[in-house]
């Protein structure tokens, strides 16, 4: 690939914006890939692997400040981790993926300049049957396109004040872990093998991952960088369109 740095560097910057609001950043890498011009048939495999390292760091990060519930985080999770396993064997045609892909970015652009700003006062309880309904389609999207489903989740949660805004982060960040990997099995069960591209990518997205998890969890976000970040995934969704 040409621009092999210019590459790495906008991995490491969208593991530190995604990071920051607990995100593994899938969505973010795969316009990022779109941009520079790598082959569909490598983006999802390879978002849902550099996912799944950001997340860790990200979940561990605001777990070790506290804002992690186990009740708001299962019932999204129960029926979208097997959905995400299915998702993942679905046969997409290279430009059926590029539309889904994207939708999906169109929805990320404006998750990026409109942020919802959680209740930090009064939350209520997720409703288990709207729980278990959201995780599910969010799920088997997420399978499909390659993505672990925070992008879609945090802000349905703050909209109907399920959450606390850390709280939302922590519950997004484990998500993504348990989406992703459930798609990423779904791929190895197709006969899917890394490519050996891919450990330079994980060394940037992770430690982008590692400083964007810090400050998010314990300081600040970062309001330049994300709209920064939303000019790029812009660009990436034109690309997708007119390509």
């Amino acid at each position: 690939m040409d621009n092999q740095f210019a590459f790495l560097f906008c991995l490491f910057i969208v593991g530190f914006v995604y990071a920051s609001v607990g995100h593994g950043g899938a969505s973010g890498y795969l316009a990022m890939m779109a941009l520079f011009g790598v082959a569909p048939v490598l983006m999802k495999p390879s978002a849902l692997l550099l996912n799944l390292f950001v997340s860790t760091v990200s979940f561990a990060q605001f777990y070790r400040a506290g804002h992690f519930r186990w009740a708001t985080f299962w019932p999204f999770a129960v029926l979208s981790v097997p959905l995400a396993f299915v998702g993942a064997r679905i046969p997409l045609s290279d430009t059926v993926y590029r539309q889904l892909l994207a939708v999906c970015l169109l929805l990320v652009v404006v998750r990026l300049l409109w942020t919802v700003r959680g209740n930090e006062e009064s939350v209520r309880p997720v409703p288990v049957g709207v729980g278990l309904l959201t995780g599910g389609v969010i799920g088997i999207l997420s399978g499909m396109i390659g993505i672990g489903g925070g992008i879609i989740l945090s802000p349905i949660m703050l909209i109907f004040r399920w959450a606390r805004l850390k709280e939302v982060a922590a519950t997004s960040a484990l998500f993504i872990f348990v989406n992703s990997l459930s798609g990423l099995f779904g791929l190895l069960s197709k006969g899917y093998s890394p490519d050996p591209a891919l450990y330079g990518w994980i060394g940037a997205a992770f430690a982008g991952g590692l400083l964007g998890g810090y400050f998010g969890s314990h300081r600040f976000n970062v309001p330049t960088l994300r709209y920064l970040l939303a000019l790029g995934v812009s660009v990436a969704c034109i690309k997708l369109i007119f390509t």
